[in-house]
């Protein structure tokens, strides 16, 4: 007698047969979840003085190398880099959630609207997004950036205006091509509302590739914020952050001073790293058309 051997449900069912693709999505699933980690935990590194004065120990703690001590040495300023860099994790998380929630909260709603509507209201939506959408993501921040100040949600409001018409792009096309389905017009006409329509019907059918973008554009826009702290914009220079550090260690870099510019370029390169592979990955995921039944990419 055979037992039939059991299956995943469809959101598992990857891990029976997992491909190169769908390895590096669980990778970068793992480095994601590290930085939560770390940023979750950061406060237990406060104790190696991130945040003192540097003036109080400033005479015996510049510019030390790593060691038992400092894991990865200090800074010419004194400050413990390690824990600046596990402080850096915990920044860029907080302003790439906000900016990218801020983003697609804006753009799917607008999309939606814009696609199923139709008329001079889509028109004027896509002439807007398509004028956003041609200037470069890096530049528009930066100018946003002088007009509402630093802080971590005025960041997060300057890093968000440039992935706005991504949203509203994608999830307006998929509304266009959907809203004309035969559950639509039954809804229709049955005297389904706007809002019921939108809502109910619409929505869960158009927001396929939107986890997909969130990632990817979680991804981007760490880099963002990392220009912008390195232009000495978007957070104040007493929160550690990535871009800032940054900018400080290259002037130490030809005395030999390495490990202040390695271990934040690297928190950083890792962080996007990993926030790439999740988002390709689940492109893969969400869109069959890129994978065959045997689970192998075309």
């Amino acid at each position: 007698m055979t037992i039939a051997k059991r299956r995943l449900p469809p959101f598992l069912r990857f891990a029976e047969n997992p491909n190169l693709s769908q390895r590096l999505m669980l990778i970068g699933l793992g480095i994601t979840f590290f930085f939560i980690f770390l940023a979750f935990f950061s406060p237990v590194f406060q104790a190696w003085g991130w945040l003192q004065n540097p003036k109080d120990f400033l005479s015996n703690s510049v510019h030390e190398p790593p060691s038992a001590k400092h894991w990865f040495g200090t800074s010419r300023l004194g400050y413990d880099v390690f824990s600046r860099t596990v402080f850096g994790a915990q920044a860029a998380l907080q302003v790439v959630i906000l900016a990218t929630a801020l983003s697609m909260l804006i753009g799917v709603p607008l999309g939606m609207v814009s696609g199923y509507l139709g008329g001079r209201l889509d028109k004027v939506l896509l002439f807007l997004m398509d004028s956003i959408y041609t200037l470069p993501g890096l530049l528009l921040s930066v100018t946003l950036a002088f007009v509402v100040g630093r802080g971590i949600f005025n960041a997060a409001i300057a890093i968000s205006i440039a992935y706005i018409p991504q949203y509203y792009r994608v999830v307006r096309n998929h509304t266009v091509s959907v809203k004309t389905e035969v559950f639509i017009e039954a809804a229709q006409a049955m005297g389904a509302s706007t809002w019921v329509v939108l809502s109910r019907y619409l929505f869960f059918n158009v927001i396929q590739s939107v986890p997909v973008l969130f990632t990817l554009n979680a991804a981007d826009a760490i880099l963002v914020l990392g220009g912008l702290g390195f232009l000495g914009l978007g957070l104040p220079q007493e929160v550690p952050e990535w871009g800032h550090d940054l900018k400080q260690a290259l002037e130490a870099l030809p005395t030999g001073i390495w490990w202040t510019t390695l271990f934040p370029g690297l928190g950083m390169t890792f962080m996007v790293v990993g926030l790439s592979l999740l988002g390709e990955g689940l492109n893969e995921f969400v869109n069959p058309r890129l994978r065959r039944e045997n689970g192998v990419r075309k």
